[in-house]
């Protein structure tokens, strides 16, 4: 049975439909469904392009408004790598992989989607989906195109809670995304208070 979950990333270039690899990164398929239900990526842009290479998004310093530079914004905290392993996923056209810094563990909210495989990435960046509609919208996009939403169309009947971690690479004890006072184009601004730039 199909049951893995599924997002709607809505561009300004078009839908794309991705389905989430649960079962090979349930951390960080959590992380990306709990950011993506509360609103997190709305706004943002494809802050960093490479032709025949990847689209990079997912940073709330791209938002129009946003004082910090964009490649290094984040939630306030990061996660896990899931890239080790025999039973991981690697880098093929239409995959949907985080973003990091070369440092492990410092994937936050940025993610790329990959126009070609990238076998040079594999083992150093979690694949946690692909491209199920939309690979062609995907391989249009250009730099500062816009996230209008990512909204959850499919998920398991459970919570997406991911494991948090802290600057010294620790389990947070509680969740530390918090909105800032003033919402962005009535978007809330979630204030990063851990900042890496992470580049695939």
């Amino acid at each position: 049975m199909d049951d893995l979950p599924r997002v709607q990333v809505i561009t300004s270039k078009g839908p794309i439909l991705l389905e989430l690899y649960e079962d090979h990164a349930p951390n960080t398929v959590a992380n990306f469904i709990s950011l993506a239900e509360a609103g997190y990526y709305d706004g943002t842009r494809f802050h960093r392009v490479l032709p025949k290479f990847m689209a990079q998004g997912g940073d709330p310093n791209s938002r129009d408004g946003a004082t910090g530079q964009a490649g290094t914004g984040g939630p306030g905290y990061t996660i896990k790598d899931e890239h080790v392993g025999e039973d991981i996923r690697n880098h093929f056209a239409g995959s949907l992989s985080m973003a990091k810094t070369s440092a492990p563990n410092t994937a936050g909210s940025q993610f790329f989607l990959t126009h070609l495989p990238t076998s040079h990435l594999d083992g150093r960046h979690t694949v946690f989906g692909r491209i199920v509609e939309g690979l062609d919208t995907a391989r249009s996009i250009e730099k500062e195109d816009d996230i209008v939403t990512i909204t959850v169309v499919r998920k398991r009947d459970h919570e997406y809670i991911p494991e948090k971690l802290g600057p010294d690479g620790q389990p947070l004890k509680e969740d530390i995304l918090t909105e800032t006072t003033e919402p962005v184009d009535n978007k809330p601004t979630l204030k990063p208070t851990l900042n890496s730039s992470s580049t695939p």
